[in-house]
């Protein structure tokens, strides 16, 4: 049986207690009415769910940017990264010239194209910034 997860946004929550509220306060007791203070302070809690995955997003996206004119600054630098070997499946250092720098388009991570050795033997990789464990001029 596969679970599945379900993640709403902060005006999706925001959206659905409004429903639940405006539920709550047609069907109420009127000798018992429901809290303001309670009410009030769950709409400040939505309000600030809703400031904070704003936050998130735009951090997110500084950080996006930032990643990626780092690894532009790597363009035409050695870089070393370990790589496994296909046949032996032991990891290998390797190092080589950044060649290129690209996004991933599923997983949107970005990515170096290196260039390892010259002429005929050279290799090209694809290495994430994660990879890199050396950087050199």
């Amino acid at each position: 049986m596969a679970v599945s997860a379900v993640t709403q946004s902060a005006s999706e929550i925001q959206m659905n207690y409004m429903n639940l509220l405006v539920a709550q306060l047609q069907n109420q007791n009127p000798l018992e009415p429901l809290d303001n203070n309670d009410m009030a302070a769950q709409l400040a809690q939505l309000s600030q769910l809703g400031q904070i995955e704003t936050l998130n997003a735009s951090f997110t996206a500084v950080m996006a940017n930032t990643e990626r004119s780092y690894a532009n600054s790597l363009i035409d630098r050695n870089v070393t990264f370990f790589s496994e070997n296909e046949e032996t499946g032991v990891l290998e250092k390797q190092t080589g010239k950044v060649v290129s720098v690209f996004n991933d388009p599923e997983t949107k991570d970005c990515l170096l194209g290196v260039t390892v050795g010259d002429g005929e033997l050279a290799q090209e990789y694809t290495v994430g910034l994660e990879a890199v464990v050396l950087v050199e001029s």
